[in-house]
């Protein structure tokens, strides 16, 4: 192997915490002998993560997909869900898989969320809820959304993937709405490795999701109801209690890389999604939206050439998937061809923002 290859660097890369600090908790999960069923170290993250997050009831999943598929369950949704084109597949292949049809609204060009002003159009008297999702940690316009939902009797799920610590007027974020959904995917600022947690106010709407996760168990030889096994193993929490202490350092870190990119990509073609005022901001991601696609594809093609790879993010606009029924989104398909989400991670060097910025520059 060639030992002066050039380095890869890609949208991100999965922070890793101490291992010592992982190895802590291996330990202990050696010494109990329990890897599953709501294992003492998963128990602890979730009593954790409740208090760090501020939240009422949290409940450990195997991964954010899962957790929005136990959400509708949860809720008893049926018929139609309105939500956003501009997300991840799994916001959409969700409400399809547990089916649901998906109703797109429009996203506003300025934020990349929901536009709430336009969601009232396409109620309908099968509608039953609104999915809606915080892109990029940019908090949606959870007041209309809710407002909305209120009058004309609709559950509310937000897909917080992206939302993790968030806060909205200075609470958490992930208290409003009916279930918000968290994603702990190696991606993210906080992971389990894959994970997410499914999150509620409401105690009866807690104890569906508990027993929804556990195959409808009600102890161990009756059943509250039908289940599935959603669960998150001990191996999982202890990467997660080894990477939480770290959670603050790591937003900061990312935080000074984006401020870097922001001073070098300065005075340039580029634009940024407006950021909500209300709320504060995890930078989980770098999104950069270019004048067309071809300017877009130009300017990747020349960092893929250095071994830089960005990622269209999101790409396709979720109302183009080949399951879906046709409906159109002018804006979101628009947006969706002319969006790029830069590298952005914990060990990231400056020199390499540079670069980054530099190639972009010379491209655009």
């Amino acid at each position: 192997m060639d030992k002066r290859a050039k380095k890869i660097i890609r949208v991100t890369k999965t922070y890793l915490p101490d291992l010592e600090d992982y190895i802590y908790y291996l330990k202990k999960i050696w010494k109990t002998g329990q890897v599953t069923n709501s294992g003492p170290l998963v128990l602890k993250l979730e009593n954790q993560l409740k208090k760090y997050l501020g939240v009422k009831y949290l409940f450990l999943v195997d991964n954010g997909t899962t957790g929005l598929q136990i959400a509708i369950k949860a809720l008893d949704l049926s018929g139609e869900v309105i939500t956003t084109p501009f997300s991840y597949v799994a916001t959409t292949s969700s409400i399809v898989w547990e089916g649901c049809e998906p109703v797109f609204v429009d996203i506003d060009p300025n934020t990349l969320c929901i536009d709430a002003n336009k969601i009232e159009v396409v109620i309908t008297n099968k509608t039953s809820a609104i999915l809606a999702v915080h892109v990029y940690s940019n908090v949606c316009d959870v007041e209309l959304i809710n407002r909305i939902a209120q009058k004309h009797g609709l559950k509310v799920i937000y897909d917080s993937a992206h939302a993790f610590s968030v806060k909205y007027k200075g609470k958490s974020v992930l208290n409003i709405g009916d279930i918000n959904v968290l994603s702990f995917h190696a991606t993210k600022i906080f992971h389990t490795g894959e994970g997410g947690a499914v999150i509620t106010t409401d105690s009866k709407l807690a104890h569906k999701i508990s027993y929804l996760r556990n195959f409808g168990h009600n102890e161990e030889e009756a059943f509250w109801g039908l289940g599935i096994n959603g669960k998150n193993s001990e191996l999982h929490a202890a990467m997660g209690l080894s990477v939480l202490p770290e959670v603050e350092r790591l937003i900061d870190i990312r935080k000074k890389i984006s401020e870097e990119y922001d001073k070098l990509l300065k005075d340039t073609s580029l634009l940024k999604p407006q950021l909500n005022i209300h709320s504060t901001y995890n930078y989980s991601y770098y999104p950069v939206l270019f004048k067309s696609e071809k300017k877009l594809l130009l300017v990747r093609d020349s960092l893929n050439k250095h071994n830089i790879f960005p990622r269209r993010y999101f790409y396709p606009s979720l109302n183009k998937l080949p399951y879906i029924k046709g409906q159109s989104c002018p804006i979101a398909e628009n947006i969706s061809s002319r969006i790029l989400c830069l590298p952005l991670f914990h060990s990231l060097k400056i020199s390499d923002v540079k670069t980054i910025s530099k190639l972009i520059r010379e491209n655009l």
